[in-house]
């Protein structure tokens, strides 16, 4: 850095703080922090200081300084929650809790400040699915399906038979279809327990029935994916149902031969992602929509969807597995049904829990599988090279991977911040078997189903929840081969490996979405979260479980007093609060 010549000078001291690694035989501090002079650093000494999210050009110095200005500029004395509300969870004020979460004195005003942060966007996300539940419990059920002979018949007909607990989850949504209100229902099961089955056999009788039905994926290579499947199975029983696929990535004219298709009726079925909601479609008679891994679309997105039908049933589906008490806050406007039990034929996933000596071991395992025609996942907690965490990143891993291989293995790798088309391109190679390994962050969490890939290696595995982990070791075991799952942990601690244990010991996603509630503490608020269910901006489910059963108990009260609606208001305390 050439420039440093100009402002550092002959004879003083500076101290620098980084990440040391050997480069060519010598050892090199990469992009430190330059503290000039050296009392700078001791001022910082023993103080939280904040890491922000950055993007091309700006530095973490230069978003420290851009909020320190607008915190010095804002008028803090806006308050949303009302004293009564404050006095009994113990939360701090507005202009607190802001100041605390940026700039902290010490880790209790962190905590303290995020709690008041966390309850009320618990509570702004909770008042808005009650409120959707209340609009839409008493809708009267415009589109009454009884099930058909065919269905029936596609039922006895299949290759496999459905599992007591998708039998129970079908009879559910029949019920509810047939009655005299509209259907609302979440169908929750594990990774593996065949959702999709049970969302086929809804499609197919919405349209026996004449009807419109809809399924929207969080990504077009699932989405395609639902679309080949769902058409494969038709045709295979024998069922002329129109089906029609509809993403971003088509060509206009596609879009517009789909759009016509739509609006007159002939596609009975229409599966997609988000374009299924623009305002380009028009739909003919939509009875059923279904949205898959409910987590990636926000509430605006679901009530859009069914707004698209007039007042169309509604079906949820995810595999995110979220305790009952939980999901009953969070789905509040859902009726929830469980699939909880996997098919005869599934092999379960071996599991082995490593530190990092085990590497070229497990290198030496992957070629091995590829050798057999397999392909393998591996994941890496970040994107590119942090300089304060020593996390194992995408970028540079996946070149690393690729020279310890061989150039006759494909590696490729995906990460959030390429753009979708890119992504939706590398999944689509990995699909059709034209890469072996694919290194990601957690974006492949949800939205790729890879029968043929058996290994799943995730890198600094003590980085993650449990649930997090167990929805990404859903990625493997999809096929007939028998998979395996490697955690490898860079972590010496007695905790971390008693924690990763509990996946070696079960493959049950709801007993591990327990456990990680259970096991779950502040000193998680510090590690790296790539990805939060249900895309909070702060809070996290399981690690603010306590919080989240608060604010519903809030809400509840808030709605009984008339005071339904959150607005920020300023003034004196006594004149803050929410107004109704």
């Amino acid at each position: 850095m050439p420039f440093l010549r100009n402002t550092l000078s002959g004879g003083g001291v500076i101290t620098l703080r980084g990440r040391i690694v050997n480069r060519r035989g010598g050892i090199v501090m990469e992009h430190p922090e330059i503290f000039y002079p050296s009392a700078k650093y001791e001022d910082k000494l023993g103080t939280l200081q904040p890491v922000y999210s950055l993007t091309a050009g700006l530095t973490n110095n230069a978003v420290i300084k851009a909020v320190k200005q607008a915190l010095d500029n804002l008028n803090l004395s806006a308050e949303t929650l009302l004293p009564e509300l404050r006095l009994k969870y113990g939360l701090a004020e507005y202009h607190y809790a802001i100041r605390g979460i940026h700039f902290p004195e010490d880790k209790e005003v962190f905590y303290h400040a995020r709690n008041r942060l966390v309850f009320e966007e618990f509570l702004e996300f909770i008042l808005a699915l009650k409120k959707l539940k209340s609009g839409s419990e008493r809708l009267r059920n415009e589109y009454v399906m009884q099930v058909c002979p065919e269905v029936v018949s596609f039922i006895e007909k299949l290759p496999f038979t459905l599992t007591n607990a998708q039998k129970k989850v079908w009879k559910e949504i029949a019920s509810d279809m047939a009655s005299d209100t509209v259907m609302s229902r979440l169908v929750q099961g594990d990774v593996g327990s065949g959702k999709t089955i049970v969302a086929v056999l809804a499609l197919m009788n919405t349209a026996l029935n004449g009807c419109q039905g809809a399924m929207m994926a969080p990504t077009e290579v699932l989405a395609r994916q639902h679309y080949e499947s769902v058409t494969r199975l038709f045709e295979e029983s024998g069922l002329s149902i129109k089906t029609v696929l509809l993403t971003g990535s088509m060509t206009a004219k596609e879009k517009r031969r789909a759009y016509d298709r739509i609006e007159c009726g002939l596609a009975k079925v229409i599966i997609g992602t988000h374009a299924l909601i623009q305002g380009a479609v028009n739909y003919d008679n939509l009875a059923l929509v279904i949205t898959d891994e409910q987590h990636r679309f926000g509430v605006r997105q679901r009530e859009t969807f069914a707004e698209k039908g007039g007042a169309p049933h509604v079906l949820v589906m995810s595999a995110t597995p979220i305790p009952r008490t939980l999901a009953i806050i969070l789905y509040g406007d859902l009726d929830i049904s469980v699939i909880d039990e996997l098919p005869a034929n599934r092999l379960p996933v071996k599991n082995c829990v490593v530190d990092t000596g085990y590497r070229k071991t497990a290198y030496h395992f992957m070629k091995k599988q590829i050798a057999e025609g397999r392909q393998c996942y591996v994941i890496c907690p970040m994107v590119e090279e942090s300089e304060s965490l020593e996390a194992e990143n995408v970028t540079d891993y996946a070149a690393a991977l690729q020279e310890e291989l061989g150039k006759e293995i494909a590696v490729d790798y995906l990460h959030g911040k390429m753009r979708q088309k890119e992504k939706d391109a590398i999944m689509d190679r990995f699909s059709r078997r034209e890469s072996h390994v694919l290194v990601s962050t957690t974006v492949i969490e949800v939205g790729i189903d890879v029968p043929n890939a058996t290994v799943m290696l995730i890198e600094n595995a003590e980085r993650f929840g449990l649930a997090q982990l167990h929805q990404l070791r859903g990625r493997v075991g999809r096929g007939k081969h028998q998979s395996y799952c490697i955690f490898m942990s860079s972590s010496k601690a007695k905790e971390t490996k008693e924690r990763l244990d509990i996946l070696n010991q079960t493959n049950d996603g709801f007993k591990i979405a327990s456990e990680d509630l259970r096991l779950r503490g502040p000193g998680d608020l510090f590690g790296i979260r790539q990805s939060g269910l249900m895309n909070f901006r702060i809070a996290d489910v399981y690690q603010d479980a306590k919080i989240l059963k608060q604010a519903n108990e809030a809400a509840d009260w808030l709605i009984e007093t008339g005071h339904e609606r959150l607005k920020r208001t300023s003034g004196d305390e006594g004149a803050a609060g929410i107004v109704i």
